[in-house]
């Protein structure tokens, strides 16, 4: 049997704020979450993740985020208003993969977009900055909110 949602936290722990997806994974893996839902992490949103919104209605997608606000702010936001990156880099990324998605699967899940603002994105510079940290209980709400 399909799951019903699933949550998918993007990121790498070993790139700064971009640590944090992997964080929220790991805190909602000590919780008990309700009947149907997957938690799932993918380090990259890389079209190879297309698979974790297959075989489900709706995905919570958490990733830190970029030109939504204030570093640590948190931000709940349906799958369009994350806009499909042009370039490399961080995101090159989540709104395109979003954007694949509605295109490649004959029935896309519904997709809510779970995120914190970045304060920096530091290349093989483990951890998470304070605001974003600081964000990690919020968002790990948010989520479980999300999925009631």
């Amino acid at each position: 049997m399909a799951s019903r949602t699933h949550v998918v936290c993007f990121g790498n722990e070993l790139h700064a704020d971009d640590g944090f997806g992997p964080a929220v994974h790991a805190a909602l893996s000590r919780t008990k979450l309700p009947e149907g839902v997957r938690l799932m992490r993918a380090d990259a949103a890389s079209p190879a993740a297309i698979d974790c919104f297959d075989a489900c209605d709706a995905v919570v997608v958490v990733d830190v985020l970029g030109g939504f606000g204030e570093p640590g702010s948190v931000h709940c936001l349906p799958a369009e208003a994350v806009a499909a990156e042009c370039g490399a880099g961080h995101g090159a990324g989540v709104g395109r993969l979003l954007e694949t998605v509605r295109a490649a699967l004959p029935r896309p899940p519904r997709v809510r977009v779970i995120g914190v603002e970045a304060a920096r994105l530091d290349a093989f510079r483990p951890g998470l900055s304070a605001p974003v940290a600081a964000a990690l209980p919020q968002v790990t709400r948010a989520v479980m909110e999300a999925l009631t």
